[in-house]
């Protein structure tokens, strides 16, 4: 992320709470910062669905870095359960709130659900996770589900500590794994393994990040370029 869209973007982030995630709070941030209105629309080309891509994935920046500094311990339910958590309460209620609207426009559905997979993953990546076969898709297709799905509850969720937010969380990943052991004792049944590898042993991680919902370059820890 370049110098002058960092600065137009924590500019812009200021005025969301009254502007909401769109233009106008673009236009004020460029503003604040001495940018040519046009220069800004440059650096958000898709207006509030940049601002709201370029919020969320600072968010995930920093869970890279907490989970590579401080991972969690314990059962493996419980380090999912803490990450998750941990990259809830990095978030601003409210600007994740607007963020959500923008994103729930058809027109953004593509970048919403790439956020939320690009969370995933850096739950996963955090947690040591090294699979390289179908296990990677379906690993971070159920993260998202859940992640999605415990967003949506904590931004109702006025308890204390979000603590309804964390039990709904835990049953959330307790009907995951009930799924998992019930994977599990499937393929223990003769022949299904065999069966099984003929159908993904070709599928492998992907190599290039770009899925869709990404305009440029992949956004893993290190790297330059996408949206935020």
């Amino acid at each position: 992320m370049t110098d002058d869209r960092e600065r137009l973007i924590e500019a812009a982030l200021s005025h969301v709470i009254f502007e909401g995630m769109g233009e106008k709070a673009i236009a004020e941030g460029a503003r604040d910062i001495g940018m040519d209105p046009a220069l800004a629309r440059v650096h958000l080309p898709r207006g509030g669905a940049d601002l709201a891509a370029a919020f969320h994935r600072k968010g995930d920046a920093a869970l890279r870095e907490w989970l590579a500094a401080h991972p969690p311990e314990g059962r493996f339910r419980d380090r999912i359960s803490s990450a998750v958590m941990h990259r809830i309460g990095l978030s601003n209620r409210e600007l994740a709130r607007a963020g959500a609207a923008i994103l729930a426009l058809p027109q953004n559905a593509a970048l919403g659900a790439r956020l939320i997979w690009e969370t995933a993953d850096a739950v996963w990546e955090g947690l040591g996770d090294r699979s390289e076969d179908v296990n990677w898709y379906s690993k971070r297709a159920t993260l998202s589900a859940v992640y999605g799905a415990t967003v949506l509850y904590w931004l109702g969720d006025d308890s204390p500590d979000a603590e309804e937010t964390r039990r709904f969380l835990d049953r959330r990943i307790e009907g995951v794994m009930r799924f998992e052991n019930l994977k599990d004792r499937v393929r223990a049944l003769p022949g299904v393994t065999t069966l099984s590898g003929l159908a993904t042993g070709w599928i492998r991680r992907p190599e290039n990040r770009n899925l869709p919902g990404e305009l440029r370059a992949n956004t893993r820890a290190g790297t330059k370029g996408g949206d935020g």
